[in-house]
């Protein structure tokens, strides 16, 4: 890590932080190890796992592993290679013999395998020889805090323990939580305007290789965007349909697609206003360190308006690393207070009331701290403001269906808090703002395997379970197994009622219609007692029982994760005991059965 002028980083203590993440949050966690370890003089090097030469660990001796876990506990995408490494039965137990480790996990409570990933590792890098500097820290999104609640007091210990054996020398004291540390890039304005055409080439490539990609998205055209809720209904839903003709994009059932989204153009120009940005100016980013990546498809040069509009998420809710960077950069007395009492570890329930429990955004922050915004230095604002990151919705169509064609199902995120303004989803009202009527529309995509997979065996019947949005997958699995002569298909739908948010009963009851499908549904609000997926499942329960047990069948359930899941798994649970006449125990033993063969499979998210 670089320092500051006249400051080196001490030679006797080399700390190499590795992180595996899906969606950003290690990277950004493993940069804080980084900006905390620059503050107490320690030599740091922070790397993707897949990226390091995993047969240089031996030589490691002092190393922090961030990893999320994403799907059914599957390690993220760039920390795959080095999972089969690691898991490989004929490494020696004395490998790691001379590594100190400790192992920060990044995981949702709300699923099953909660933090999955983090606690396996750290039990293998312990079979391996390496010694624990701590017990796993287990990060948690549902927290109110967020992860940092957790991640906070865990930080504290481990720098406790690094610097234990390796004090700082008495020459040298902590950085003081007020000097900044040094940003990544640097921002070179450019005094004349490039060709726009440049520019877009960046984005889009000319010569893809391979299929489409986070660093070379297919462009798609957007075919249609319709609102499938009623009028009156109090959500939005769209599906949304693309054109990925001649993309190289092919994606089979429980494949997901990644969109990457755009902030709005009003709050492109609010964030340049109160920055006091001009969006038309261009300039070229240069990292500050060797090893340092610029954000993907970002164009060389570029301008502020596509900077701000596509790369930078204005629209997200910072985290206390952003108030102690904004502190560190405010030279307004009032407001670096304040910010230093949000960053500090006595200022957590001040910084949830502020900015956590209603959800204030970077741009809302920034336009209330105005004077320590408006000098914030260009170099910093990709330290400050974390990248926009893909959204992946679950692909809800078959090619075998729908020939170049690839269709998703978009709730759109809207809700109040005690702000005025409501609070919207990014991506979701991104796309929900497109219309494909008034003239092309292109969105960047891509996609990448999902955490359900479907029986390749003919005759094998699939029993899925998917309330609201949670069908989009199975829609897609329904189409392919139909398509395939597969007609031992189950769905459970779930919704509030008939007329409102019923998604695709003409093609369910043409399916039915066909011997295809067997459809059972609870519309939850059309009578006076409450009817939901649960229910229908104990009321089927002969029909569950006998396709598991006698013909072995594959479950599948998706939706949201904060009570169907348990409730979905307390009614399998009741049906083996009443129809297969299992105990208690005997019947959450069958269900771990199905889990780990992969015969019960859930998709949920919070």
């Amino acid at each position: 890590m670089q320092g500051s002028p006249g400051r080196t980083p001490m030679p006797n203590t080399r700390l190499l932080v590795l992180f595996g993440s899906q969606t950003g949050t290690a990277q950004d966690v493993s940069e804080r190890l980084s900006r905390e370890a620059w503050r107490r003089e320690l030599g740091c090097r922070v790397q993707a796992l897949d990226s390091y030469p995993v047969v240089n660990l031996i030589n490691e001796p002092l190393v922090i592993f961030v990893c999320a876990t994403t799907g059914q506990g599957e390690p993220p995408d760039n920390m795959k290679n080095f999972w089969r490494f690691i898991f490989r039965r004929n490494l020696p137990s004395t490998s790691l013999c001379q590594m100190d480790f400790a192992v920060l996990g990044l995981g949702d409570s709300s699923y099953a395998k909660f933090n999955f990933v983090a606690k396996k590792l750290h039990r293998r890098l312990l079979q391996l020889g390496g010694s624990a500097l701590l017990p796993v820290c287990l990060g948690d999104d549902q927290h109110e805090l967020g992860p940092d609640a957790t991640i906070d007091p865990w930080l504290h210990d481990l720098w406790e323990k690094v610097l234990g054996p390796h004090p700082l020398p008495l020459d040298l004291s902590l950085t003081p939580p007020g000097v900044p540390w040094p940003s990544k890039f640097t921002l070179k304005f450019l005094q004349e305007v490039p060709s726009t055409c440049s520019e877009e080439l960046c984005v889009t490539g000319t010569d893809p290789q391979g299929p489409p990609s986070e660093l070379q998205p297919f462009l798609a055209p957007m075919v249609t965007n319709q609102r499938v809720t009623g009028p009156s209904h109090f959500q939005d839903v769209r599906l949304i349909e693309f054109d990925i003709t001649g993309s190289g994009v092919s994606f089979v059932a429980g494949d997901v697609v990644l969109i990457q989204p755009e902030n709005t153009a009003s709050h492109v120009q609010q964030f340049c206003q109160v920055l006091g940005l001009d969006p038309d100016q261009h300039f070229t980013l240069q990292p500050r360190e060797l090893g340092v990546l610029c954000p993907a498809r970002l164009p060389q040069p570029c301008s502020i308006q596509r900077l701000v509009s596509q790369y930078l998420d204005i629209a997200s809710v910072p985290r206390r690393s952003f108030f102690e960077l904004l502190a560190c950069l405010s030279c307004h007395e009032l407001e670096r207070e304040k910010l230093l009492e949000l960053s500090s570890a006595q200022g957590q329930e001040d910084l949830c009331e502020y900015c956590t429990r209603p959800r204030r955004t970077v741009l809302e922050v920034l336009c209330d701290f105005p004077h320590t915004a408006g000098a914030i230095p260009p170099d910093y604002l990709l330290d400050l403001i974390p990248l926009i990151r893909p959204r992946a919705f679950s692909i809800a169509s078959s090619l075998l269906a729908h020939p170049s064609r690839l269709q998703i199902l978009v709730a759109v995120v809207q809700y109040q808090t005690r702000l005025k303004e409501p609070r919207r989803g990014l991506c979701s009202n991104w796309l929900a703002s497109l219309d494909p009527g008034q003239g092309p529309v292109r969105v960047p995509l891509w996609v990448r395997p999902g955490g359900l997979t479907f029986p390749k065996t003919p005759d094998t019947p699939v029993i899925v379970v998917g309330p609201g949005t949670g069908v989009a997958p199975f829609r897609a699995a329904i189409q392919e197994r139909v398509a395939q002569g597969e007609a031992g298909n189950v769905l459970f739908f779930g919704c509030r009622q008939r007329d409102q948010d019923f998604y695709w009963e003409a093609e369910w009851t043409e399916l039915q219609t066909r011997g295809c499908l067997t459809l059972v549904t609870a519309f939850s609000r059309e009578q006076e007692q409450k009817v939901y997926v649960q229910h229908r499942l104990r009321e089927l329960g002969p029909l569950v029982w006998g396709l598991l047990d006698l013909r072995g069948a594959h479950f599948y359930l998706a939706g949201n994760a904060k009570y169907m899941p348990a409730d979905v798994s307390d009614a399998l649970t009741s049906i083996f005991q009443e129809e297969g006449g299992l105990s208690g125990p005997a019947a959450a033993a069958y269900l771990a059965r199905l889990q780990r063969t992969l015969r019960f499979q859930t998709e949920t998210w919070a």
